[in-house]
Formats: structure tokens, sequence, C-alpha cells
């Protein structure tokens, strides 16, 4: 199932793992896995590669960076196929990826020469990448897919959907808004006029994927089988320049 109507799609290079999402989504259908289950999975699957990348098992930490971003999406598509939104998974999911991206950006220090300072600018680059990538595709979903739990502006508990538990879900939104607050609050100041602008064109949306975590591990993963473990971290400080650039870019259009 998708998150837009066809009309609207766009390539998005960071969901990639998106067949193999819904190949699994949709074994699991009629089982007891739930979406959470597979949130668990990719959260395993991420601390797999933490260790691989830490014992210099380039190759697995690949295979399981890119397993962990295919579950990533897997938890998505099960829960659009049975029909159970929750606000509880969109939260921990969230909070599972900042924590998982932490974590291997402390492994990448931990096997390179990189200056922890620097390390610590390339995670707070990422996430501001990811975090604009996600303003302007929830926009995009708001507007043309009435999608009920992602949210342009994330400045309130919502309520609890049918099966899950409202403590459940003011816990996560508060993790939430620890750890992802700063970041929302930066895009919005950089970008407030966004929600009322017009559509962004599909090939503007298409570049912007490269924000999405997906992709930010697909390299990770490519750059440390090749041998460019080095770069790793300049490559993500340097790139986030182009947040200020797409979002120039959004501003003339």
């Amino acid at each position: 199932m998708s998150k837009l109507p066809k009309a609207n799609k766009f390539i998005d290079l960071s969901d990639y793992g998106r067949p193999a999402a819904r190949i699994i989504s949709t074994a699991l259908k009629d089982t007891r896995f739930t979406p959470i289950h597979v949130t668990i999975g990719f959260i395993i699957s991420g601390l797999f590669a933490v260790v691989c990348i830490i014992y210099g098992y380039y190759w697995l930490a690949a295979f399981f960076l890119i397993f962990k971003s295919i579950l990533d999406a897997a938890d998505g598509e099960l829960a659009r196929i049975k029909q159970t939104p929750s606000y509880t998974g969109r939260y921990l999911d969230s909070v599972a990826d900042i924590i998982l991206n932490a974590i291997i950006f402390l492994a990448l220090w931990q096997i390179t020469d990189a200056n922890i300072w620097y390390t610590i600018l390339a995670f707070l680059g990422i996430q501001l990448q990811g975090t604009l990538y996600n303003y302007y595709y929830v926009i995009l979903r708001n507007r043309f897919n009435g999608d009920t739990t992602s949210r342009i502006f994330e400045d309130s508990t919502p309520i609890a959907l049918k099966g899950e538990k409202q403590k459940n879900v003011n816990t996560l939104f508060r993790l939430y808004k620890l750890f992802y607050g700063s970041f929302d609050k930066t895009i919005y100041f950089l970008d407030q006029s966004a929600p009322k602008g017009k559509i962004l064109p599909k090939w503007l949306m298409t570049a912007l994927s490269t924000f999405g975590l997906g992709f930010q591990l697909l390299i990770i993963a490519v750059m440390l089988v090749v041998g460019l473990k080095e770069f790793i971290i300049p490559f993500f400080i340097s790139y986030s320049v182009m947040v200020f650039i797409f979002i120039i870019i959004r501003k003339l259009l």
C-alpha cells in the first residue's frame, strides 16, 4: 500500500526496501506478528550492524543496515495492511531510529580517526537532513492522503487510536519531543511557509529523498564495503549544506 495517491508518487531513493517490505508484511498479514514486532526486528538488525562495524565485518554490517531499512518500511506496511495504525508504532519507530543512528555513528567514530566533535556534528547533520525530508514529505502526505499518524506539527500529545494505550502514547511522545523537538523547531524556523506553499515537484522530492534514513544507511553500507570508512563522517557533515540549498530552492519555486 502506498503512502501517496498514484498521481503524486515520486521516485523515493530512500525507499529501495519497499518491495521486500511488502513481501514481508504480506507474509505476516494473517499471523500474530504486529508492526511493533517488526519494529523490534529492525532494532535488533541495527544492533547487529553496529557489532559488525566494530569488529570489522563490513559486508555483514552492510547487510544488516540494509535489512534494517527493509524492516523499517515493513512495520508501516504491515500496519496499513492490517489497518492498525498507531501512534505507539509511529513514535517507537522514530525514537528507535535516532538512538540507533547515534550508536552507529559512535561505532564509526570507534573504527576511524574522526574527532568526536566531528562525529557529533555528522550525527546532528543526518538528523537535520532527515527532519527536512520528513517535513516536506508529511506535508505532501497530509495534503493528499489524509495520513492520521504523521502530523506536520508534533506540538501536542495525540489521542490514542483504537487498540493502543494512551499511557504508551504519552511516554513515547515525550521521548519523541526530547529527541526530535530541537530538529523540528530548527527546520520549521528555516522554512515556516512550507505547509502553505505550492506542492513540491516530484524531481525535488526525489532529490530530497537522499536525506531519507534508508538512503543514508545505504551510503554508510557502501562506503564501508568499498574501504571508505574514513570518509563517512566528513561526507555527512559536508552534505548537510544541502539542507539550506533545498530550502532555498523550495522558496524560489
